[in-house]
Order: structure tokens, then sequence, then C-alpha cells
């Protein structure tokens, strides 16, 4: 089937699977992937002993890096190679070993070749940790053969 004929889920889907299938950093933290759609993703992670710092929390870099993730996938659901401009967080509450984190990214805006992104971080009792606003831009290629 044609690109062009994919429903804009499908499409999300399909964009999702090819760029999963390269990236090594999600999968090595052990991200999974629990639901993308157009514009959307959210990911989550457990957070392992490595991941702790010397306060016995997450380290904010792994925060970082799960709603980081949770952005890329969210921006990158058109079939359009989507790369970082600018990303800030703002870390609510600390995380802790064993603690089950989820990324829930979804799209505030998106206009020629930039895009806004939101990602509200909570851990598995549903406790705000972080919020993360993500600036993406679009560069050349896709992630699926392009119809022709």
């Amino acid at each position: 089937m044609k690109t062009s004929q994919l429903s804009p889920q499908d499409l999300a889907i399909a964009s999702t699977e090819a760029m999963w299938a390269g990236d090594n950093a999600s999968q090595k933290l052990g991200m999974k992937i629990e639901r993308v759609g157009p514009g959307s993703a959210t990911l989550s992670m457990t957070v392992t002993d490595v991941m702790t710092n010397g306060h016995k929390t997450c380290h904010g870099g792994y925060i970082f890096t799960l709603a980081d993730s949770a952005f890329a996938f969210a921006c990158n659901s058109y079939n359009q190679h989507a790369v970082a401009q600018h990303c800030s967080i703002t870390y609510i509450a600390p995380a802790y070993q064993g603690d089950r984190l989820t990324a829930a990214a979804r799209e505030i805006s998106r206009k020629g070749r930039g895009g806004i992104y939101d990602i509200t971080v909570t851990n598995q009792n549903g406790d705000h940790v972080a919020e993360f606003r993500g600036h993406s831009r679009t560069v050349k290629g896709t992630h699926l053969p392009e119809d022709g």
C-alpha cells in the first residue's frame, strides 16, 4: 500500500516502527512505546539502579531522555524526518529506582517546518515528575519510501 493511502493513524504507526528499528538509545534504556498517533506518542521506562544519582533519585538526564524520545516519536509521526531544534524541562518531583515513568507527548502547534510539543512525565502513581517542551524542525527525508 502506498503511504498516501494510509490513514493518519496507520502512517504514524508505520513511521514509528521504521524509526524504532534504529533507535538503539531508547531500546537499550528499556523504553517501551505504549501508543502513538499523529502528533502524539507515549513511552515508558523503569528507573534502574544505574540511573540513580548521589541523592538516590533518578538522574535528570534519564528523565529528559525519556521525554525527548516521546517528543521524537510524536514529531516524526507524519513520515517526515524531524529533529529537535530546542528543548527545555522543568523537574517537579523526584523519581526513584523501580519507578515506572511514562512520558506522554502531544502536539501543540505544527506550522511549516516547525512544531511545538509538550511532554508530561508521570510515575506509576500518576504523580507529576516533569514537564518538557520541545520545538521540532523538519529536515529532508522520510521514514518510509515516498509514493512515486
